[in-house]
């Protein structure tokens, strides 16, 4: 996140800390499987809590523990954390469900016209099958692209050039919110009918195009071990080691320091004062 001071960050990672800590006790309450995946489950390894210059807590859940999830939030969990997740009559422009802060604000350049809880917010990525066929392991990138886009709704501006026209051209030509929701649910089905119990490997399909072609063996992910983070004892996957070496390389070796900065970034955030504050302000809601 730009233009923090070292206090702000620090605070930031804190009120992160805490959603991440509660997350985790609703999944031991739930008997659901988590752990922490990318940034947290490096810094936790490396540095015993939260990379200095990290801003944020995300974690991977295989998809059958996922969709239990999304069931059980809004019936068990408390009011603070907020499930934000895309649906018929609303998109956040995420490919995944988000746990947010309701008594913070954080707007991310993204989502700033959008009428959403804005609370801090963290990951939730579920985990796929990788298809053992490599015909069948097209036909799941093909229908993960197409979710893709049409749940996020948004021209990829990360990307080649042939796939940001490709894009246009798709979301041009389907212009109605309620067929963009069927597309995209209709891939959704596609892309996730290889079951984990059935497949050899597990895969990403909803962390963005690069990261859906790791193939990881599911016996990495197949349990968590809890290590200490920021005097915390947090779940990352039994096979940390070789999944971050997959992903990262040497993660152990810091970066260079051009690279130690966050990745993330927001047009507003008040750590002291829930997003329902500002919904006026930005939305002209009454």
């Amino acid at each position: 996140m730009a233009d923090l001071t070292r206090e702000e960050l620090r605070a930031l990672q804190q009120k992160s800390l805490e959603m991440a800590v509660y997350f985790r006790d609703f999944c031991k309450e739930n008997d659901l499987l988590c752990y922490f995946c990318g940034g947290c489950c490096i810094g936790a390894l490396r540095h015993q809590g939260f990379i200095p210059w990290d801003d944020d807590a995300d974690f991977f859940m295989p998809r059958e523990d996922y969709e239990r999830m999304l069931r059980l939030w809004p019936k068990k969990a408390g009011s603070r954390y907020v499930l934000v997740n895309a649906g018929p009559e609303m998109t956040d422009r995420n490919l995944f469900a988000t746990i947010r802060d309701r008594e913070t604000t954080v707007i991310k350049p993204y989502q700033q016209d959008l009428d959403i809880c804005h609370g801090l917010a963290m990951d939730i990525l579920p985990l796929d099958g990788y298809p053992d066929s490599a015909f069948r392991r097209k036909k799941q990138v093909f229908w993960a692209l197409l979710y893709s886009l049409f749940r996020a709704q948004t021209i990829p501006e990360k990307h080649g050039g042939l796939m940001a026209f490709g894009s246009k051209v798709l979301l041009g030509a389907v212009r109605s919110k309620k067929l963009r929701y069927k597309i995209w649910r209709m891939a959704e089905r596609h892309m996730t009918r290889y079951k984990i119990a059935d497949c050899t490997g597990i895969t990403e399909l909803c962390s963005g195009p690069g990261y859906m072609r790791n193939r990881y063996p599911k016996e990495l992910f197949a349990s968590a071990v809890y290590k200490e983070f920021e005097g915390e004892l947090m779940p990352l996957p039994v096979g940390y080691d070789q999944y971050l070496r997959i992903v990262f390389g040497d993660y152990m070796q810091l970066p260079p320091p051009e690279k130690q900065a966050a990745h993330h970034d927001a047009v507003f955030y008040d750590l002291e004062t829930g997003y329902e504050a500002y919904r006026e302000k930005y939305y002209c809601v009454k």
